[in-house]
């Protein structure tokens, strides 16, 4: 039997008592911010169990993988600038181990981004973000367009200008969650492999007799001890997932899950978008992200990597998105959102006329009022969160399992990755309108 790596609080005094046959830890989330700390707790020796009754199929299922600290970066954003560009430091050793584990491909295209101005008014407003680039000592610079044509011969006739971001790169992030299934499930948990449907619980009736498992539930409360302690997660089939401490990883659900939790404040809000997936034959061979503007409307195209043999060698998938709508997750695309992405897209690189249209996501993030996520321990002794992760939940998503681990474990993050991870504190919410203080992470 496992011996159980007790996790850590935030709160001081005694360690709270675990329930008898209690899993180490319960993560209410199993997209791939969740099955990323699921993955990284059952690593370090917990037993682990991830409640989600359709895992990988919000968010995750529809984006497109950006890993794009530096084209993301915004005005008056500095702190999720910070944030982005620790996330993506993180990512190649991450790839690296999670294909050690599972043996499956990530998707890691590690070839740069190129940012296109469709007129001369996009060019002004690229000029203005390069010129932030530079206050910010980030790796872009201005292109002419005979030099992004040499490097991505797609391109369109009319390109006003471009800029090249070198380490901005990309993933798959349907890939990258079916690798964190089987390295969870596989081997590691002594259970199913990656080849295996979750969802039944593996081993003995409680699950205690392996490391990993995902039940494919709806959480519908926490559990609370006399202390006021998390002790597990209820289940929309009346069960009590018992557990030492509860990650929510529920993404825009999380709010409300923890909406009668008192001193938790997790104000998240579903914030729709629409990808389109193209299959693209050998004579769009696109290598690399482009991004653009269209008359000051924002689009990008990631090329996947190309198959090798078979039928399709040489057939690559192609995502097309930037769709945002103040919109609940009805998964209902629209016509206007599919001929907008559309028209972009092909204003910038005409070849995907040809290619077959095989996929509209329409799906919602998980937004916060402040644009930042909420990662780490709360209030509540055993509960921490990994939520709120906006349009970059799949950059984010190695540091935060880090962030989270080591609220878990008591275990000290390098400075600067905990100072760029301290505006994502998780209290920042319950705090007084008026107080502008803050509170060291």
């Amino acid at each position: 039997m496992h011996t159980p790596v007790r996790p850590g609080s935030r709160s001081p005094g005694p360690e709270p008592a675990v329930p008898d046959g209690a899993r180490d830890l319960v993560v209410v989330g199993g997209g791939i911010v969740g099955l990323a700390v699921a993955w990284r707790a059952a690593c370090a020796g917990m037993t682990v169990t991830v409640l989600d009754p359709a895992p990988g199929d919000g968010a995750t299922h529809a984006a497109a993988g950006m890993l794009a600290p530096v084209t993301e970066a915004d005005f008056g954003e500095e702190d999720a600038l910070r944030l982005h560009l620790a996330a993506a430091a993180v990512w190649p050793a991450f790839a690296a181990s999670l294909h050690a584990a599972a043996g499956a491909d990530v998707g890691l295209r590690a070839a740069g981004t190129l940012t296109l101005a469709y007129d001369p008014d996009d060019l002004a407003l690229l000029r203005r973000v390069l010129t932030l680039h530079a206050a910010h000592g980030l790796a872009s610079r201005e292109l002419t367009v005979a030099d992004a044509r040499r490097r991505e011969p797609y391109l369109g006739p009319r390109v006003a200008g471009a800029a090249w971001a070198p380490d901005d790169h990309a993933v798959d992030p349907r890939a990258v969650h079916a690798a964190l299934l089987g390295g969870l499930l596989g081997p590691l948990g002594g259970g199913a492999g990656a080849g295996s449907q979750p969802g039944t619980l593996i081993g003995s009736d409680n699950g205690s007799d392996v490391r990993a498992v995902v039940v494919r539930v709806s959480a519908t409360r926490l559990a609370l001890g006399p202390a006021g302690h998390v002790v597990g997660v209820h289940d929309d089939a009346g069960r009590l997932h018992a557990a030492g401490a509860v990650v929510v990883a529920a993404g825009w659900a999380s709010g409300a899950l923890l909406a009668d939790v008192p001193g938790v404040v997790v104000p998240t809000r579903p914030v729709k978008g629409q990808t389109l997936r193209l299959d693209a034959g050998p004579e769009l061979a696109l290598e690399h992200v482009v991004r653009g503007v269209v008359q000051g409307r924002p689009v990008y195209v990631v090329p996947r990597t190309p198959v090798l043999d078979g039928p399709r060698a040489g057939h690559r998938e192609v995502v097309v998105g930037a769709t945002t709508e103040e919109n609940p997750d009805d998964r209902r695309a629209t016509a206007g959102g599919v001929f907008a992405l559309l028209r972009d897209a092909r204003a910038l690189l005409p070849g995907i006329d040809e290619a077959a249209l095989v996929d509209v996501t329409p799906r919602a993030r998980p937004a916060t009022p402040d644009n930042l996520p909420l990662v780490g321990p709360t209030a509540v002794p055993g509960l921490h969160l990994a939520t709120g992760h906006g349009r970059n939940g799949i950059l984010l998503a190695p540091l935060t399992a880090d962030a989270v681990m080591a609220g878990l474990t008591g275990a000290a993050l390098p400075p600067d990755v905990a100072a760029a991870l301290a505006p994502t504190r998780t209290d920042r919410f319950a705090e007084p309108a008026a107080s502008s203080t803050t509170t060291p992470r």
